[in-house]
């Protein structure tokens, strides 16, 4: 079941990256996280819309011509390799995306102006800050506005981009309803795991722990895993 882009913030405001990543790994979806180097600039932030690619060459005109054909709610994504000797987004490209209606960005690489991006508001990961910005000007590829690498991940407007505390997750555009229905019932159930712990059962007797050590004995193949999908717990996936 596909999801249309808009209600995607509200739904993911009641969900976490960790929810969606277990849900991924449920219905046998690809997990697609960004390497844990990429962090909010503001602690806190939150973004989820479909990916809008760049490719950064050296020179600010390609996030302009993105966020121009850009639809509200989009996450630019942008691809600078994940360079660590220049910074490629600074505080103007992100009021700017601010101004056109986008929920954040995601950033392979570095940014700069952290003081004005914190007070613009809009949510931005990126690998850290570096005062200089690019020195060059390479050759555009064919892919600048189609695809972005982020780690190992190229992503593009199929695509959809979620980021909290805990990172950032990519996502099947055409699958987010479906995982999104699956991380609730695993966030709900791991809601009632906690709660019952709090008032005195302890997790290893919810999951039958004392049963998993016992089957195992018996099946050393036996994984933790497959024990919990046959108790439905929940930590795990």
């Amino acid at each position: 079941m596909a999801l249309h882009p808009d209600p995607l913030p509200g739904r993911f405001a009641a969900l976490t990256t960790a929810h969606v990543a277990d849900a991924c790994l449920r219905a046998g979806v690809p997990v697609r996280c960004a390497p844990a180097e990429v962090r909010p600039v503001l602690p806190g932030g939150r973004l989820a819309g479909r990916v809008l690619p760049t490719r950064h060459v050296g020179s600010v005109d390609i996030f302009l011509e993105a966020i121009d054909r850009a639809t509200p709610g989009d996450v630019l994504v942008v691809d600078n390799g994940g360079r660590t000797d220049e910074a490629c987004v600074g505080d103007l490209v992100v009021l700017e995306a601010q101004t056109a209606g986008l929920a954040g960005l995601v950033v392979w690489g570095l940014h700069r102006d952290t003081v004005d991006i914190r007070a613009v508001g809009l949510p931005v990961f990126s690998l850290g800050a570096t005062p200089t910005g690019p020195q060059r000007l390479d050759r555009r590829p064919a892919e600048a506005l189609t695809s972005a690498r982020v780690g190992e991940w190229t992503v593009g407007p199929d695509d959809v981009a979620l980021a909290d505390d805990d990172g950032v997750l990519f996502v099947p555009a055409d699958r987010v309803g479906d995982l999104f229905d699956l991380a609730e019932s695993i966030r709900d159930t791991e809601r009632r795991q906690a709660d019952r712990i709090r008032a005195g059962e302890p997790l290893r007797a919810q999951v039958g722990f004392g049963a998993y050590l016992a089957g195992r004995a018996e099946n050393p193949a036996l994984t933790f895993r497959e024990h919990l999908r046959a108790v439905g717990g929940a930590i795990e996936e």
